[in-house]
């Protein structure tokens, strides 16, 4: 008697820990989402009903919308040159501080203090480092002889300086890099080291297989992030007076057309439709690093 009356109490316990939990996942969570891929089959602009059109919104913006495929164009170069950069700067930096030196924890805290910066200001930040006439960089760059592109202004410049401003925030792949690093036993160092393997072999052999699965973490975090950037390209255009996506869409990201449909002309279904667009992408992408890395680990 005692025993079931104590499972009823826990089991009262658990649904008042649990119930707020999952109310909030249905009000804020789940519900917004149905609400989304309802509005994503209609015609709706806020202030009038929504109209349902059917599949109008994915086929216009597969087909007509001339933003559209320059957005996903713009965001898969991104993906595809930042995030590989990323994780090597990640890995590299993690390795360097993995080794037993003085001030171990002050390197580590500096390299980390950079992504804890807000997106936003340290965008205003990289702007103006990146300003053709008085940045730093090109200043830097003629003491050296070399005249700096026109990086905020220019087409070919712009996306490569934001390419360059997301490996400022290397430090929560690098913090994770190290914990995996140091998981690694020190005795299969030390019988590689015994089997006369050269450092590179010892990575290779050694630690690029017991920390796969988090490289294999930070991959999928970092493509989520590079599918979503909105935030830096936003304060890029701004600040630099070219205008959010500017110059001539040469930073118009995925997520900030996505905005701008919803929040700059109102097209609430186009914008839904987009929000469905870049789930089903992301969950596909993330379907294919698990099926890649499931055959690389067979593979080894």
């Amino acid at each position: 008697m005692a025993q079931a009356s104590r499972r009823s109490g826990e089991s009262v316990w658990f649904w008042i820990l649990v119930a707020p939990a999952v109310l909030g996942f249905l009000a804020f969570n789940l519900g917004p989402m149905i609400e989304s891929l309802y509005l994503s089959f209609t015609k709706y602009d806020v202030i009038s009903p929504p109209q349902y059109i059917g599949v109008r919104n994915y086929t216009y913006l597969i087909f007509n919308d001339p933003a559209f495929w320059p957005s996903v164009i713009v965001t898969a170069v991104f993906a595809a040159v930042s995030v590989p950069l990323g994780l090597i700067s990640a890995l590299g930096v993690a390795l360097l501080l993995n080794r037993k030196v003085a001030g171990q924890g002050v390197f580590r805290t500096i390299y980390f203090l950079p992504s804890l910066l807000p997106a936003t200001a340290s965008g205003v930040v990289w702007v103006f480092i990146f300003h053709p006439t008085f940045g730093l960089l090109n200043r830097l760059l003629y003491f050296v002889g070399i005249e700096g592109p026109a990086w905020t202004q220019s087409v070919t410049w712009a996306l490569p300086a934001l390419i360059i401003m997301s490996l400022w925030g290397f430090g929560q792949p690098m913090v994770i890099f190290l914990a995996g690093l140091q998981d690694v036993p020190d005795s299969l160092y030390e019988a590689a080291d015994l089997d006369g393997a050269s450092r590179w072999q010892q990575f290779r052999n050694v630690t690029l297989p017991l920390i796969t699965p988090v490289l294999f973490f930070n991959l999928v975090m970092g493509l989520i992030g590079a599918l979503k950037v909105f935030d830096s390209a936003y304060v890029f255009g701004s600040t630099s007076g070219v205008g959010p996506g500017g110059p001539a869409r040469a930073t118009l990201f995925y997520a900030l057309n996505l905005y701008q449909k919803a929040f700059s002309y109102f097209h609430m279904g186009l914008a839904s439709a987009m929000a469905w667009l870049l789930f089903l992408a992301i969950l596909a992408l993330t379907a294919f690093n698990f099926w890649l890395g499931k055959r690389w680990v067979h593979s080894e």
